[in-house]
């Protein structure tokens, strides 16, 4: 009982061991997105009104930068496994800092403004898997999900100042604020590079050599899935709820809402995370796409209150669904820790790119109709429509296949499902670690 009552100091617990280099890390998980959201968020307002693209061209740029970042993440995974977590950051970060100072030649080259952002996109898709798997090289099983939800704790704050520390100079005053942002960059650079080296990271025992292993060997199937129809949802809020809030309320509301999402995942998830990890996944699944369905369905009212509570719902669903799918996914691979995040931003990628590409097409029609709140029921019903698919892929699968050195013979798949730890060797570890 106690267990479940004292979130908060276990979670305190957790972070009381962590090591200098592992609290360094986590600074850097907010110094980093601190510096890409005081330029990132307002790049079609900056290459549409300050360099003159038209917004056909900008929408192009920016779909490709975001399957860039996203997808780009199992590049990021492997080349982790091949060279190391800290070579691989390092170079993510001189790649990301090349990228910010691109954006000073931008100012009078216009085209360039193209290849900086690509380039950034390329850092951040190298960068997210090695840091995570950094995050949790070595530490206990119990352990993980705190220092991953502080990691994504501080990855949201520094998303959320970003852009209020940033706003009032992005058009006014560009070429001192890519400076600063590059010089930041430099600077959490030269930090990575002091760091202790981990990797290349090692297969467990039994398995073939990561370097004759393709991108998506191993890969946890059904979290991979759930990751990505996870994203595909929640990528309908990210995408369209601008537009439809700006026109029922303000900017500013819109804004105010935006804050009110990141401060629920900085302060919730931390403590919920020890939770999260206890539940059996199909419990996680069910619960956090019930929040994204109610979220979206009272998104559909239009109403300031509705705006407010439908965020909130749907980012107490994303809290659950995103870290339980990580978890779900180290747990059952056999892949090694960067790997395993670079599949699972696969994963997030594709969900993305799918939910700009039908998500567009169907607000455009209820826009068209004069009833965009149509478009949150549609999302609302497919939330509650498409996760049973997943409990189909479960059933389809039969029972897992045995493999050297892990599972016992016929080890049936619902064990897999439910959350509970199958060893791989004589000391119980678990898959993936």
């Amino acid at each position: 009982m106690t267990e479940r009552t004292d979130g908060g100091p276990k979670f305190r617990t957790a972070l009381s061991s962590l090591t200098g280099p592992l609290r360094f890390l986590l600074l850097s998980s907010f110094l980093i997105p601190l510096g890409s959201f005081m330029v990132l968020p307002f790049m079609s307002v900056f290459l549409h009104e300050r360099l003159g693209m038209g917004l056909g061209a900008v929408g192009v740029v920016l779909a490709a930068a975001s399957l860039v970042q996203f997808s780009g993440g199992v590049l990021g995974g492997a080349l982790a496994d091949r060279v190391g977590l800290r070579r691989t950051m390092l170079w993510a970060l001189v790649i990301r800092t090349a990228g910010f100072a691109a954006f000073l030649a931008a100012l009078r080259w216009p085209p360039v403004a193209v290849a900086a952002l690509i380039l950034t996109c390329c850092g951040a898709a190298l960068y997210l898997p090695a840091n995570k798997a950094y995050l949790v090289h070595g530490v206990a099983e119990e352990r993980r999900p705190a220092f991953l939800s502080a990691g994504n704790a501080a990855l949201n704050a520094g998303m959320a100042v970003g852009p209020l520390v940033a706003g009032p100079f992005v058009l006014s005053s560009p070429a001192p604020l890519f400076l600063v942002v590059t010089a930041l960059f430099a600077v959490v650079a030269v930090g990575h590079a002091r760091l202790p080296a981990v990797g290349p990271e090692k297969e467990r025992s039994g398995s073939a050599p990561a370097a004759g292993q393709g991108l998506l060997t191993g890969i946890a199937v059904l979290p991979f899935v759930a990751n990505g129809l996870a994203f595909y949802l929640y990528f309908h809020f990210q995408h369209y709820l601008a537009v439809y809030a700006v026109e029922r309320a303000s900017s500013e509301f819109y804004s105010l809402v935006l804050l009110t999402c990141f401060l629920l995942v900085i302060v919730v998830q931390p403590l919920a995370s020890g939770a999260i990890r206890r539940m059996r996944y199909p419990v996680a699944l069910a619960v956090g796409f019930a929040g994204l369905a109610a979220g979206m369905a009272v998104l559909a009212a239009g109403t300031r209150t509705a705006l407010l509570a439908g965020g909130v719902l749907i980012t107490l669903g994303d809290i659950v669904l995103f870290l339980k799918n990580d978890l779900e996914a180290l747990r059952r691979s056999p892949r090694s820790d960067a790997v395993v995040f670079g599949q699972q931003r696969l994963a997030a990628g594709l969900g993305a790119c799918a939910s700009g590409v039908l998500g567009g097409q169907l607000y455009g029609f209820g826009e068209r109709a004069g009833h965009a709140g149509w478009f949150w029921l549609f999302a609302a019903a497919q939330c509650v429509l498409l996760p049973p698919l997943l409990l189909a892929l479960r059933r389809g699968q039969g029972t897992a296949p045995a493999a050297p050195d892990d599972l016992t013979p016929a080890t049936p798949l619902t064990d897999l499902m439910e959350g509970t730890p199958v060893p791989d060797d004589a000391h119980g570890r678990i898959p993936g670690r």
